[in-house]
């Protein structure tokens, strides 16, 4: 495996001290280092703590932390100490970002707030990935994933189920978060290389999922003095459903007027396509929670197979319901070569999911495994100017 960025990189040159653990800052920090960037990972003694979470072969290398850390490297500080705080320093005086997930009041305890350190650099983009606004009373409360689930009303939508109020089973507000985090910092170097101006973001878990939440699901809140409900009726009424077949499962979708003539018509059920007037899109609209209702029925008279035979034929959206063990072995996924066999010089031969924006044509690559705890802390300390004896100070404890 390659050991540097590839020279066409996006954002080769692009330095980024990370600060940031468990789910939502690296994952955001795992996209721009898959675009080339130079990311240090600086962690405690202990470690990042999702190192612990998921499967693992060796302690300390899960596969959440494999997952979420390719392409970076890896250095112990101990940021409660003065000399790991003055390593701290040197090493954000050559880097273009900072970015953290700490609350504001505890990176502040330690030195490294956005006034303190745009004032030494102010070339710096500082991004502060938060929980909730800081300009809001919830400014300093604890916030992970499901917390943010339901304060941003996305547990709320399962509620008219009878299991009530539930999380998703995926860390959801980390992973979009991490995104907006991600493209915050982007557009914030777009400025800095055309101006030299640095920047300060603040990018909030709760507004940034309660937005995301409600780009669908305004619904008569959008208009002032509406006293209608929220939410998207289409999607809050359960009228979309995974069909089940003889032998399985589908999700089709049979979008338009013409789609639902052409369906029924397939079917020799016209009476449908008569009973709800299927090609007056507002009649359509009117009656969705029927028609999926009548799809449900007659899932069962196919097997699946041939439900994908007759969409592909109509043109209508389909797929086969998938499993997550069965995603490597999905064809679309094989042919695009999404999964990629590495080898880590700790854990051995891994399955990585690769980098899926392509640039020229290309997925970027995978230069650099995950790194092992501190496993760059001297080379990139050694590197800021520090000697081997500081080094070695800095973290007695190194198995290297």
């Amino acid at each position: 495996m390659r050991q540097s960025p590839a020279p066409t990189a996006l954002l080769d040159g692009i330095r980024i001290i990370d600060l940031t653990a468990v789910v939502l800052g690296p994952l955001a920090t795992l996209q721009l280092a898959d675009f080339g960037a130079d990311v240090i990972k600086i962690e405690p003694p202990e470690g990042d703590m999702m190192r612990a979470n998921g499967v693992s072969r060796h302690p300390g290398m899960s596969s959440i932390y494999l997952g979420l850390n390719r392409n970076k490297r890896s250095v112990v500080l101990d940021l409660k100490t003065d000399a790991g705080r003055a390593a701290l320093w040197r090493l954000i005086a050559h880097a273009d970002v900072l970015v953290h997930n700490m609350r504001v009041p505890a990176i502040e305890r330690l030195g490294f707030g956005h006034a303190a350190v745009l004032a030494a650099h102010p070339g710096l983009v500082y991004c502060a990935a938060t929980g909730f606004a800081q300009d809001g009373p919830h400014a300093h409360k604890p916030a992970f994933d499901d917390i943010i689930q339901a304060a941003c009303g996305l547990c709320s939508l399962s509620a008219g189920q009878a299991e009530g109020p539930s999380y998703l089973p995926s860390l959801v507000a980390d992973k979009v978060s991490g995104m907006a985090t991600a493209q915050a910092i982007l557009a914030a170097l777009v400025r800095r290389l055309r101006t030299g101006q640095g920047a300060y973001l603040e990018v909030p878990m709760h507004e940034t999922m309660t937005a995301f939440t409600l780009a669908e699901h305004m619904g008569h809140m959008a208009f002032v003095g509406d006293e209608g409900p929220a939410g998207y009726l289409r999607l809050l009424s359960g009228g979309r459903q995974v069909m089940p077949t003889a032998d399985g499962h589908v999700s089709l979708l049979p979008y338009t007027p013409r789609h639902w003539v052409a369906f029924f018509e397939a079917l020799g059920r016209t009476d449908l396509t008569q009973r709800y007037r299927v090609s007056d899109r507002q009649s359509l609209n009117a009656n969705i929670c029927a028609l999926y209702g009548e799809i449900l029925q007659l899932g069962p008279s196919r097997s699946t197979a041939q439900w994908l035979a007759l969409c592909e034929r109509l043109d209508i959206p389909a797929t086969a319901v998938h499993g997550l063990a069965d995603l490597p072995a999905h064809p679309h996924l094989q042919a695009v070569g999404l999964f990629q066999q590495t080898e880590h010089p700790s854990e051995g031969a891994l399955r990585q999911v690769r980098p899926t924006t392509l640039v020229d044509g290309q997925a970027p690559p995978i230069t650099r495994h995950a790194p092992r705890l501190g496993e760059h802390t001297s080379e990139v300390l050694r590197a800021a100017g520090l000697s081997e004896a500081d080094i070695a100070a800095l973290w007695p404890e190194n198995p290297a």
